[in-house]
């Protein structure tokens, strides 16, 4: 088969369309023909030489994909060859094939065409293991997503809205606001312009945000304390502004805050599989009632994951970006 290499960190140009050998499924895992992939800023990071795959993964980038089952390994029941599905991935999605776990795969969502569901497994399972399963958002509260914009934003303020809360979201231009404006973010921040911490506190009657989905990190550690609601929480899950900040914990402590930092690459198959699960039990039918609904910004062939890299270090993208196989 053919996949995305990295010949060696750098820019863009260093990824590269090599014939690489076939996966084999092991024990418990499916071989998937891959249709298409998502593009993450994991992906970017891992380009970079800042995020290299877990023991075991394959090397190449992508977390996400969609296709159809292509074999089925020993001890892997409900899921038979032919399948149309989509998937959480330790990596390898910028490939012709990937062999996954079966814990991990997830049908096409009632209504999603099959390239299009390639950019749903990472956001879903990371919006819903951090929002929900670990913030614990509850219907009433006032959710803070930074990079509403994104394609973790544009999902976030959706599944924000249906579980009942108020959203909040930060992105850098007025156009960008206004697409998460029609997606039902209540209170636009364009950071560029605006110090999210006055206008968070402002919009909320002085309360702050009781949930904030960071991006950034470092960049934004002592304000999202400051923007935080008593009891809130903060689940920081990308590392944009740097690996290295400062925590005033008496502000955290005055606030009863909590601060949680997540990887799901690095989750071991069981926690993976029970984020699948839950998505599938309470996001996909959101997905197919239409109530959350995916927002692609564009497509590209498989062979130019480059230029997909370049278009999302620019920050010029509303929503997903995805590679399309063959």
């Amino acid at each position: 088969m053919h996949a995305i290499t990295i010949s060696q960190p750098g820019p863009p140009e260093v990824l590269e369309w090599t014939e690489v050998p076939d996966p084999a499924p092991g024990d418990g895992e499916v071989v998937i023909e891959v249709t298409a992939s998502g593009v993450n800023r994991a992906d970017v990071l891992q380009r970079q030489g800042h995020y290299p795959p877990p023991p075991g993964a394959p090397p190449y980038p992508g977390l996400e994909c969609s296709g159809r089952i292509a074999e089925v390994g020993t001890g892997v029941t409900g899921w038979a060859a032919g399948d149309e599905v989509c998937a959480l991935l330790t990596g390898g999605g910028y490939a012709e094939r990937v062999a996954v776990p079966a814990g991990q795969l997830l049908p096409v969502p009632d209504g999603t065409d099959l390239v299009t569901a390639a950019g749903l497994p990472e956001v879903t399972a990371t919006i819903w293991s951090n929002v929900v399963m670990t913030a614990g958002l509850r219907p009433g509260e006032t959710l803070l997503v930074h990079g509403g914009a994104s394609g973790i934003g544009t999902v976030a303020i959706q599944l924000g809205k249906a579980l009942g809360a108020r959203v909040a979201v930060t992105a850098g231009s007025a156009e960008k606001l206004a697409r998460c404006a029609a997606l039902g973010a209540d209170i636009l921040i364009n950071y560029r312009e605006q110090d999210f911490t006055e206008e968070i506190t402002r919009a909320t009657g002085g309360a702050g945000a009781d949930v904030i989905l960071d991006i950034m990190g470092a960049a934004y550690l002592p304000r999202n304390v400051r923007a935080l609601a008593p009891g809130g929480r903060i689940a920081v899950i990308g590392l944009q502004g740097g690996v290295k900040g400062e925590l005033h914990l008496g502000a955290l402590l005055a606030k009863r805050g909590t601060l949680s930092a997540t990887s799901l690459r690095t989750r071991p198959p069981g926690e993976k599989a029970a984020i699948v699960a839950a998505v599938r039990e309470h996001v996909w039918p959101l997905l197919a009632s239409g109530r959350v609904v995916p927002v692609i910004d564009r497509q590209l062939p498989l062979p130019q994951a480059a230029e997909a890299h370049r278009i999302m270090e620019s920050s010029g993208h509303v929503g997903k970006l995805l590679l399309v196989a063959g």
